[in-house]
């Protein structure tokens, strides 16, 4: 499983849902945690702190949001060589096949569908972990 001291950055155009996932990660002893309101503050905020020294080591976004969506941006942070292999989870609502297919297609390291249990998404991040720590 991810170490307490994780960087996380969880972004979602809702505050309670951003609060929802930041509550569930605290409850399961992560405290570095960021947030971002869209996909567009969410790569800036990357960017930041990979320049900073301090890289984000895990991304929880929402799928839809306005200015950039979780899709999208988990493409250009796949384009990024230093990002290739940064656990990226997507969260939406969607949980139709060709949707699924096309995230998996991008990359990205696991999918939650909304609304979702405490226990379902501490089984995802260690299911992210593994993929990241083989």
């Amino acid at each position: 499983m991810f170490p307490p001291e994780t960087r996380i950055l969880v972004i979602d155009d809702m505050p309670s849902i951003r609060d929802l996932v930041k509550n569930q990660l605290r409850a399961m002893g992560y405290k570095n945690i960021q947030e971002a309101e869209d996909g567009e503050e969410g790569l800036r905020i990357l960017k930041e702190r990979n320049t900073a020294g301090t890289p984000v080591q895990l991304v929880i976004s929402d799928w839809n949001m306005p200015k950039l969506k979780g899709l999208d941006l988990l493409k250009m942070v796949r384009a990024v060589p230093e990002w290739v292999d940064l656990p990226f989870v997507l969260l939406t609502s969607e949980s139709e096949r060709e949707q699924v297919t096309e995230a998996v297609l991008a990359g990205v390291s696991q999918y939650i569908v909304k609304p979702f249990a405490a226990k379902i998404f501490e089984e995802k991040l260690k299911t992210v972990w593994a993929k990241h720590n083989k």
